[in-house]
């Protein structure tokens, strides 16, 4: 059994017992979330899509880690005019387990 689901404007397949990273969520670590937008369940080769998403089905987590990702360096250059501009960014997610799937 799996689902799609759609937080933080990224879809993400998941099934009972994954660890996925969503966009940062406003809960604490060992809290429990609840995805209701849920696009596409398969349960037993029976396929239910919504439009846009399924009534009644949810999907449960409970939140693991709320934390920051590897540094990305972005670099800026134009040649011949001695400009150049350097950044990093660390893209903040939380680490969601996948309890239950209601469908």
């Amino acid at each position: 059994m799996y689902a799609i689901i759609a937080t933080g404007g990224k879809q993400y397949k998941v099934s009972e017992g994954d660890k996925i990273r969503v966009e940062k969520l406003a809960s604490e670590e060992g809290s429990q979330v609840t995805f209701d937008q849920v696009l596409l369940v398969n349960k037993d080769g029976e396929v239910v899509a919504g439009n846009p998403i399924v009534d009644g089905a949810t999907v449960e987590a409970d939140v693991v880690l709320n934390g920051k990702a590897k540094k990305v360096i972005v670099y800026r250059y134009k040649r011949k005019s001695g400009y150049h501009k350097k950044n990093g960014h660390r893209q903040q997610f939380t680490e969601v387990k996948i309890t239950k799937i209601n469908a």
